[in-house]
């Protein structure tokens, strides 16, 4: 799966708070890409997520973008206190559609939920974009790790689910994963609150 989003999101952050559970207030900008693993547990069995955390600036897109091809899934992460962050989040969707194609697991997460006193992003917005293009959502704190481990694990576990149905039903070998977010149910903050941790992600 690959992190994805512009410079500033706090995509190093989201990564470092799923693998290492770390977060480092100092953290640079990222050159290239960053990689990180970690396992998790699910329906009896282990599944171990690759992450790619890719850089947010231009100069590294065509690098980054050759990262996207094979992923079976996609944060795509905007700052909840910068708008102009989540306006390019329909760029950076495009980007991943076109180097994965509609196979692409994908979920849309507003960063930073513990700056709630600066927030520029209507999550009414958010929450209609991710509709509109059939992707779940949520937002989550690096700082805090609220969310954190929901977001990675919900995608996670629908790359599971659904790379699992289709080759049961034969439409996908399992080295080609074809799995599809459609139908997906939208997450935030209010509702992870009011269901166990254990089944947020249904």
């Amino acid at each position: 799966m690959v992190l994805v989003g512009d410079c500033g999101t706090g995509k190093t952050n989201l990564l470092n708070r799923f693998t290492k559970d770390t977060f480092d207030v100092d953290s640079k900008e990222t050159v290239g890409v960053d990689f990180g693993t970690r396992q998790i547990s699910h329906d009896g069995k282990t599944i171990e997520a690759h992450v790619w955390d890719t850089a947010g600036i231009e100069h590294y897109k065509s690098m980054t973008a050759a990262y996207y091809r094979g992923a079976a899934g996609a944060l795509l992460v905007y700052d909840i206190t910068k708008r102009r962050s989540f306006e390019s989040i329909d760029n950076w969707l495009k980007e991943v559609q076109k180097h994965t194609g509609p196979s692409n697991v994908t979920m849309l997460v507003g960063n930073k939920c513990d700056l709630k006193h600066l927030q520029a992003v209507n999550i009414d917005d958010a929450k209609d974009f991710a509709e509109d293009n059939n992707l779940a959502f949520i937002e989550t704190s690096g700082f805090e790790g609220t969310n954190v481990d929901l977001a990675f694990e919900t995608l996670l576990i629908e790359i599971y689910r659904v790379v699992r149905k289709n080759i049961e039903a034969g439409r996908c070998h399992p080295d080609r994963p074809c799995p599809s977010m459609k139908g997906a149910v939208l997450l935030t903050p209010a509702q992870q609150m009011s269901k166990g941790k254990g089944n947020s992600w249904l």
